[in-house]
């Protein structure tokens, strides 16, 4: 069993010691269920035995920018051990950025080099990608350009009228963060979503035409990934799309100096492309674009 913990949780634990409680229910998979657990003189002992000093705990509950995979260090005789954290963080040589999973009360973002990947401003990465969900609409074969910790994968997949989903990432570092993340478990298990490693201005070359009926596009920051904005790019997706397919283009805060200078272009390109009732989708922070 993995276990995943941030400052919420710890702070949450430390608030029930210090009102001299014996144990609690707390969550070692950032939210998603809660486990009971002991609370002792020397630490936190979990129910398979193995515990985590008081040490460990004040120092997580002190980090508000990080989440902790704990690992146990061997026991002797085969009894468990006891815990040590370890930041999930991960730098790439490929993209020559930092990645880090970054804790909210729900479900955690992803620093890029210091940059969130979702909204955290007023929302939190779940609702950020139900949001990008409803403005999508997504149904039959769907195409998720950038893969990230993979929620809108997962959230596609849970509709009824989506029969797959093929998902691209670039970076291969990015992927071993999502396998320490709680929140992206099903990336890796549900049989309707197939992952390729590459870059998706090359990827989407390989596609037939009209082989999705949705495409998700929710590409870094412009000055990131300039090419995933371009006019060739949005000719193969218009092209790999079927009639009256849809395309979903996550921007950024409209009202934002970069939001208001992004979007015209995008949705000129879009256009000239070949997209017809290119529409904003504020809420979602994105345009819909329809074939």
């Amino acid at each position: 069993m993995m276990l995943v913990l941030s400052c919420f949780q710890a702070r949450d634990i430390l608030a029930a010691r210090s009102k001299d409680a014996a144990g609690m229910e707390t969550s070692f998979d950032l939210g998603l269920s809660r486990t009971s657990v002991v609370l002792g003189s020397q630490g936190v002992t979990l129910p398979d035995g193995s515990c985590i000093s008081w040490e460990c705990i004040n120092a997580i509950a002190g980090d508000e920018n990080g989440c902790y995979l704990l690992e146990q260090s061997p026991g002797v005789s085969e009894t468990p051990g006891v815990c040590v954290p370890r930041k999930i963080q991960l730098y790439s040589e490929l993209t020559d950025r930092l990645y880090s999973l970054y804790p909210t009360s729900g479900a955690p973002t992803m620093l890029v080099s210091g940059l969130p990947m979702h909204r955290i401003k007023g929302t939190d990465p779940y609702r950020d990608t139900l949001e990008k969900i409803r403005a999508a609409r997504p149904a039959g074969n769907v195409l998720d350009t950038c893969t990230g910790l993979g929620y809108t994968a997962i959230e596609a997949s849970k509709l009824s009228n989506v029969a797959h989903i093929t998902t691209i990432e670039l970076d291969p570092t990015v992927l071993k963060i999502c396998r320490l993340n709680p929140w992206s478990k099903a990336l890796f298990e549900n049989l309707k979503i197939t992952q390729l490693i590459g870059d998706s201005f090359d990827e989407i070359a390989n596609f037939a035409d009209g082989t999705f009926t949705t495409i998700l596009h929710d590409p870094p920051y412009f000055r990131l990934a300039g090419d995933l904005y371009s006019l060739d790019f949005y000719r193969q997706a218009w092209r790999t799309l079927s009639r009256n397919g849809r395309l979903f283009h996550y921007i950024g805060d409209p009202e934002s100096k970069s939001g208001r200078s992004v979007t015209p272009g995008v949705i000129k390109r879009l256009e000239q492309a070949g997209f017809r009732r290119v529409e904003r989708a504020p809420r979602a922070f994105g345009v819909v674009a329809r074939k």
